[in-house]
């Protein structure tokens, strides 16, 4: 793709702005994706009774779907950002308290909504649209324009968590936990505070231990090795398999026992056919993003583009790091998917929609050339 720097063209202008070397990694994660899905999921598909590439092609359907959510959001300017961050954040978090009546049971959580032959999880989206919420109030505080946007992003997360508890949906939560405290922290949170939600957020992991059976069952066996533990001792057979460089592209045996080796455990399917290296590359992928973004707010003014930059990348790099941990036993297992990589609909969608919102908020911008 070429244009010329006199171009005022909508495209034009965003090429010449977007971060080109995020854009070409999310592409490579998608393309490194696509190849793991299509190792993975056919093992899978026949196991459940469906036709061998079933889940192949609904992942090859929702690709160009995501890339398109990811470049179109990429354009908008930071103003157009928040307006639509917050207006999805009201009616994810609506959706997302609608399951808790109308929700479809799937694995003894309550996350999905049904619609036709479509199911859709709406609080995948509570993450990104959450973080620029929280990112606006508390730019409205530090901003001076007499809004007690710390308080109100301190009611607005209580509901999110406390919606997200009664599915149950711990990683989520985590996730939106660490993603409201880092923009919190950014923006100044007092070493006072830092005390009591640090208290808070240790009392509620205590808490959950013991009010959750599925939670108090995982850590167990995250600990002390005792329950069910067949999904985390067949991931950790695949990279044992794998070694350095895999056993090559469709050889992996493990997949084939594997249940959830398309999502949750996609990280071990990668270890075992392309090896460490190629686990490595993924990593380094995923840091890139995060750290590359993060980089381009050191000479950022606007503190609504800081903290929902912050937001978005926290949230983008945790849930990666959830995934490639549990895969590797190194914490408890979480039903959480590697972004771009693991097959899922609301999920992918969800993520391009963060990724999007991304790249839009760390385009280049040059006085009077984009509003905030």
């Amino acid at each position: 793709m070429s244009f010329s720097r006199a171009d005022r063209s909508t495209i034009a202008q965003w090429w010449w702005t977007v971060d080109r070397w995020t854009l070409a990694t999310i592409g490579a994660l998608m393309f490194m994706g696509a190849i793991l899905v299509l190792a993975a999921s056919p093992a899978v598909a026949t196991r459940i009774g469906l036709d061998s590439f079933h889940l192949v092609r609904q992942h090859y359907v929702m690709l160009p779907v995501a890339l398109t959510i990811v470049i179109g959001i990429s354009m908008l300017a930071p103003k157009q950002v928040r307006r639509l961050g917050v207006v999805l954040f009201f009616v994810f978090l609506g959706l997302t308290a609608l399951t808790l009546v109308y929700g479809s049971e799937i694995k003894g959580a309550t996350r999905w909504v049904s619609v036709g032959p479509l199911s859709l999880q709406p609080s995948e989206f509570l993450k990104p649209t959450f973080a620029i919420f929280a990112a606006w109030m508390f730019s409205l505080k530090l901003d001076g324009h007499g809004v007690p946007g710390s308080l109100i992003s301190t009611v607005a997360y209580g509901i999110v968590v406390g919606v997200l508890l009664q599915q149950p949906d711990l990683g989520m939560t985590a996730v939106v936990t660490a993603t409201w405290f880092a923009q919190f922290f950014v923006a100044g949170l007092s070493f006072i505070w830092v005390i009591l939600l640090g208290s808070l957020a240790v009392a509620g992991l205590f808490g959950a231990y013991f009010v959750f059976p599925h939670v108090h069952q995982r850590v167990d066996q995250f600990l002390k090795g005792t329950g069910d533990s067949y999904q985390i001792d067949r991931a950790l057979e695949a990279f044992q398999n794998g070694g350095l460089y895999g056993r090559g592209p469709g050889e992996g045996s493990v997949k084939l026992v594997l249940p959830d080796a398309h999502s949750d455990f996609i990280f071990a399917v990668a270890g075992e056919e392309f090896g460490l290296v190629v686990c490595l590359l993924l990593v380094a992928c995923f840091a890139f993003i995060v750290l590359r973004a993060m980089s381009r707010m050191l000479s950022e003014h606007n503190m609504f583009v800081l903290l929902a930059t912050t937001g978005l990348a926290t949230g983008f790099g945790l849930q990666a790091v959830i995934n490639m941990a549990s895969s590797l036993h190194l914490m408890p297992t979480k039903g959480m998917t590697l972004p771009f990589i693991s097959y899922g609909g609301s999920s992918i969608v969800a993520i391009a929609l963060g990724v999007g919102m991304l790249l839009a908020l760390t385009r280049k911008r040059f006085p009077g050339s984009v509003d905030s």
